[in-house]
């Protein structure tokens, strides 16, 4: 019986053994199966998953450069727009050597030595990764050569980018300004980030000081890239907001208008609307091609103008100061008048010279044999330079600095644009901390007729002439009129009142009417340029100036004829019109241009007749002046 229980038992633990090593074979077979299905998932199913996950390495963001606002002029001129471009980029990361690459291209595109020098400026300023621009403004031959020979040139890419121009040129060079390559000392001023895609930044004028305004906001777009850094496709775009379309005050006709009626002399006009600050024109001659320094000038082109003896880079407008001569004798009368030293009525002869008593020194008149009597309008009318020292010198400095401070002079007029100087208003603090000098009586006589120490700018005349004009009513002078909202409506600018000029009402007409007597009667000094053949339809109220580029001793005499054109005198007028209401303001600087009344005044005359529709280009008479 034991032999048979132990049998069986046997039996039993074979069966068990089997049954569990069926069980593990049917498990294993299990896992195998699901370990089989996973992996045939993941290689079929979610290939395409995967792939694009394995190349996350490849995925590149890229900025996108918005489109710059435009600039136009009051009546809808574009003074500066965009255009397709052709430009030729490196990105440094895929273009291997980047000698041997740079060698190459000059096969394909002419590269100057500058081109490259910007370039390599351009590399240290970028990130491997992003394009840098080589050659801009490529032609459509040179774009064909490259395109078919790019697989030859890893890392270039030739793209159609909006590029700067302006269609009007150099005769607002200085009030429109240009963009140019972005450096390093602009990418300190900015947010490189909003920098990224862009190649170029405002430099100066308008371009510069409503930069923020004017680039706008960039964009980017995530694309898949493969081993030699194309594009395959775009994944995701995030579109740049483009910048802002502004309207200045300028009136591009009247620019022109400006521009033409300096004949190629060297000099400033400056027009302003009297009733609200708007600058009408803001010219300086001469001035240069802004497209060059978009494209990117040679140094020799730079070094040409640099070394220009006309200066075209010089802004005379905002940052050249120049003594304002005999212009300021309305406000030292008015000053006069204000602070009682004198009446209109109060008639002097004014001889040739004028001394200080106990002083042996002359100064002298412009005229030698002197005026004769004179009162108040008839010494601003005839510019008697001895009614208004002997005015000054009963004045006082310190109370003729007040009232010229209260018209602006000596300080900048806060116009928005880039550049403006302040010019100087002496004084005895002025003097004290300039020079750690004292101040002396004659200075103050020189002070009275605009020369000496003091220097103005011309918009800073064209300032006080539109105060004269608005009778002590002063608007801040400003450039843009106007942007756009967004939305395609334009969002106007408010005048911007600044303090007053008080004074009486009777003074005031006294200073009006010796503006009108200085063109509109035969002894007035702008009487030969403008009065003798006056406007049609409207009168001028305005002062002849001429300043001095050099002093001249007691015994000397300025002889024109006998000076070289460097040292001949600024010719310079400043006026409004019409008369009894005024619509423009205008001052002309005419850079060694003589004499005021005979070169400075029919030069303005052109520009109020472009304004007001009269008749422009009359004949001009040769007149008398200081």
């Amino acid at each position: 019986m034991a032999g048979r229980d132990d049998y069986g038992q046997e039996q039993q633990d074979q069966q068990r053994y089997a049954v569990r090593i069926l069980l593990a074979l049917v498990l294993l077979a299990a896992v195998l199966l699901l370990i089989g299905w996973r992996l045939s998932g993941l290689q079929v199913g979610a290939h395409t998953h995967f792939t694009t996950l394995s190349e996350n390495n490849r995925l590149r963001v890229e900025p996108i450069a918005p489109s710059r606002g435009v600039i136009r002029d009051r009546n809808g001129q574009l003074l500066a727009g965009n255009r397709a471009s052709y430009q030729l980029e490196v990105t440094v990361e895929q273009a291997g050597n980047l000698d041997d690459l740079l060698e190459r291209l000059h096969d394909f595109v002419e590269l100057s030595d500058a081109d490259i020098e910007r370039f390599r400026r351009g590399v240290r300023q970028r990130r491997p990764f992003q394009p840098v621009l080589l050659k801009a403004g490529l032609d459509d031959t040179t774009v064909a050569r490259i395109a078919v020979s790019r697989h030859e040139l890893p890392g270039v890419e030739i793209e159609a980018r909006p590029m700067r121009f302006y269609p009007l040129g150099d005769k607002f060079s200085h009030v429109v300004g240009y963009v140019g390559r972005i450096n390093e000392q602009d990418l300190a001023r900015v947010d490189p980030r909003a920098y990224a895609g862009s190649s170029h930044i405002g430099k100066i004028g308008i371009e510069r000081y409503y930069e923020d305004l004017l680039h706008g906001r960039p964009g980017y777009r995530q694309v898949e890239v493969n081993a030699q850094g194309r594009v395959i496709r775009e994944l995701s775009v995030t579109p740049p907001e483009a910048g802002t379309d502004i309207t200045l005050t300028i009136d591009a006709d009247l620019q022109r208008a400006a521009y033409r009626s300096l004949a190629g002399r060297r000099g400033a006009i400056v027009a302003l609307d009297p009733n609200n600050g708007e600058v009408l024109a803001l010219v300086s001659a001469p001035g240069f091609d802004p497209e060059m320094f978009v494209h990117g000038i040679s140094q020799a082109a730079f070094s040409d103008l640099q070394s220009d003896p006309a200066r075209p880079l010089f802004n005379r407008a905002l940052t050249g100061q120049y003594p304002p001569g005999s212009t300021v004798k309305p406000l030292v009368g008015l000053a006069a008048l204000d602070e009682g030293i004198t009446t209109a009525d109060r008639r002097m002869f004014a001889r040739g010279y004028f001394q200080i008593p106990g002083h042996e020194r002359r100064y002298r008149d412009w005229r030698r044999e002197g005026h004769g009597w004179v009162d108040m309008s008839r010494a601003i009318a005839v510019s008697s330079d001895v009614y208004f020292y002997d005015l000054a010198h009963t004045m006082g400095i310190d109370r003729m600095v007040p009232m010229l401070g209260a018209f602006g002079l000596g300080q900048r007029v806060g116009i928005d644009a880039t550049g403006e100087r302040a010019g100087i208003l002496p004084s005895r603090d002025w003097k004290r901390a300039t020079h750690d000098q004292v101040w002396f009586p004659g200075e103050t006589l020189i002070t009275a007729i605009g020369q000496g120490y003091m220097l103005s700018t011309p918009l800073q005349m064209a300032d006080f002439t539109a105060t004269l004009a608005g009778r002590g009513q002063r608007i801040q002078p400003r450039l843009l009129q106007s942007m756009d909202n967004g939305n395609g409506e334009l969002e106007r600018l408010l005048p911007q009142p600044r303090e007053p000029v008080q004074a009486a009402p009777e003074h005031w007409d006294t200073i009006h009417e010796s503006l009108i007597e200085a063109v509109h009667t035969r002894h007035g000094t702008a009487w030969g340029s403008i009065g003798s053949r006056p406007p049609t339809n409207y009168r001028i109220a305005g002062k002849t100036g001429t300043s001095q580029v050099f002093g001249l001793g007691q015994d000397e005499e300025y002889d024109e004829d006998e000076l070289p054109r460097h040292l001949w005198d600024h010719a310079l007028f400043v006026g409004y019109a019409p008369a009894d209401d005024p619509q423009i303001a205008v001052a002309v600087l005419v850079e060694h241009g003589g004499s005021g009344g005979r070169v400075a005044a029919p030069v303005a005359r052109e520009v109020m007749d472009a304004f007001l529709k009269g008749d422009a280009g009359m004949t001009l008479d040769v007149a008398e002046d200081e």
